[in-house]
């Protein structure tokens, strides 16, 4: 595939001539796999709107649910790397850092024959050792620049669908990374939201078009 877009230092996606659309949005989903139902309601979403994402994913859950992770991969899912434990890094020391990515790095490999291209560190807190560890493995880097919040809400809360499109729209840029997580609220609102940024303009990357370096 093409590489057609970069990131650059705010962790937006830019497109890498002019003749290419700039007005597009990354779509990232974190902290899975959780359970098949909210995997394939995602992917049913994503579908519908021809679009792509990133799924970071933490080690230890692959481990109990290593099929998880074929589903994602079998529904054109692209796996990112959420480290082991999902901890912050930025504090632990290098060799910790390094088997919390590392780790995840084999496992992916292992369940899906491929190995993961990008990492996001738990809580956006990875640090120089984080990045540092991460480029050793080839991996780019990202945090996020536009949040759902959809990590902020409660099972019992009241209009969620409406406050994540609220969220992300208030936030909304070219290039936005949006950041959402594998969550059943988050689910239910996904095909209102990607409608609602296709009626803004906007499109959806292929995580597969992103070049691995930050300029």
């Amino acid at each position: 595939m093409p590489l057609l877009y970069h990131m650059n230092k705010n962790y937006d996606i830019k497109p890498n001539d002019e003749s290419t659309n700039k007005k597009v949005v990354l779509l990232t989903f974190d902290d899975g796999p959780k359970e098949a139902k909210t995997i394939n309601s995602i992917f049913d979403t994503l579908e519908k709107h021809n679009a792509k994402a990133i799924f970071f994913v933490n080690g230890y859950r692959i481990k109990e649910h290593p099929e998880l992770l074929k589903l994602i991969q079998e529904r054109g899912g692209i796996i990112g790397n959420h480290s082991w434990d999902h901890i912050v890094l930025k504090d632990k020391p290098y060799a910790a850092v390094k088997k919390q990515i590392e780790d995840v790095q084999r496992i992916v490999k292992e369940v899906t024959g491929e190995t993961p291209v990008f990492f996001r560190p738990p809580h956006g807190a990875g640090g120089d050792v984080g990045k540092k560890v991460a480029a050793e493995n080839g991996l780019l880097y990202m945090t996020w620049s536009n949040g759902s919040l959809d990590w902020t809400m409660g099972e019992k809360e009241a209009g969620k669908t409406g406050k994540i499109i609220k969220n992300v729209t208030d936030q909304l840029h070219s290039g936005s990374n949006i950041l959402m997580h594998e969550l059943p609220w988050t689910t239910e609102a996904l095909d209102t939201l990607l409608t609602t940024l296709e009626g803004k303009g906007y499109g959806f990357v292929d995580p597969r078009s992103i070049e691995l370096k930050v300029r």
